[in-house]
Parts: structure tokens; C-alpha cells; sequence
């Protein structure tokens, strides 16, 4: 990930209809927030949005594609769900700030799902594995 200098700024002020957008950057690129929630990325000058269904579909019928990345441990590439906003909406607030709402709604629904899921419970200890601990425990206490 890289970006030319102000092109961060460049995309806020594009977006700036949106309101409340703001710029971390991310491993040599940069995450775009909205109350503290990611919605898009930048990566070597290119704005990536979240997609769900409806977004990517749409994005894709525009030739959009998505953002891919490397893995470093086996050299795979992974999709991931932030596609490329088309060329005609970079040089468009409108049409930007259209597409960034959708790609907002669609990271919020995202992380309230998220946060709904109830955490993964721990697997049991079977009896035997609880059984070392258990007798340790009786031993201090008949020690002290």
C-alpha cells in the first residue's frame, strides 16, 4: 500500500458532503472513518469502498473490481469485501459521497452484526484435565 502525497486530502475533500470523514493511515495506505467505523481504504490512489450484495453488484455492472492483497505467509492473494470506486466518482462528489453513504451503511451493518455475535465460549476442560489443579488446591489448603 502506498499513496502520492494529498491524495488523502484530495479524497476528504471530495467526500467532504458526507461530513465527519477522517483518514488513519494503515500500512502505507490509509482507512476512511465515520464515527469511528471504516467504510473504504486508499491503496497506491485508488478508493476502495465496503460493498455488501447491492453495492458490489452494482460497482461490478460499472467494471469496478476488488481489492486484493497478499498474504504473507503462502504468497495467496485474498479478496477482500472493499471494491474500487469507478473512475467517473473520483472526479464526481456527488456520485462519491453517493457511494461512500452505501459503502458507510453497509460497514455499519457489518460491525453491529459483529458486535451482536455472541462471543465463542471456551472449550470445557475435560474432568481429568480439571483433576492435577483440583488436588493441588486441596493440598494448599491442608498445608495452610
Amino acid at each position: 500500500m502506498s499513496l502520492s502525497p494529498g491524495f488523502t486530502d484530495y479524497v476528504l475533500e471530495l467526500l467532504t458532503s458526507l461530513g465527519g470523514v477522517s483518514a488513519r493511515r494503515m500500512f502505507g495506505g490509509a482507512g476512511l472513518f465515520r464515527d469511528g467505523v471504516m467504510f473504504a481504504l486508499l491503496d497506491d490512489d485508488v478508493i476502495y469502498v465496503r460493498v455488501n450484495d447491492a453495492l458490489q453488484a452494482d460497482l461490478q455492472a460499472q467494471g469496478s473490481i476488488p481489492w486484493v492483497y497478499s498474504m504473507k505467509r503462502d504468497g495467496g492473494l485474498q479478496v477482500a469485501d472493499y471494491w474500487r470506486m469507478p473512475e467517473t466518482a473520483t472526479d464526481d462528489p456527488e456520485e462519491a459521497s453517493a457511494i461512500a453513504k452505501r459503502a458507510y451503511a453497509a460497514a455499519l451493518i457489518r460491525k453491529t452484526l459483529r458486535e451482536r455475535k455472541p462471543a465463542k465460549k471456551k472449550a470445557a476442560k475435560s474432568p481429568k484435565s480439571r483433576a492435577p489443579a483440583k488436588a493441588a488446591r486441596k493440598r494448599v489448603k491442608s498445608n495452610g
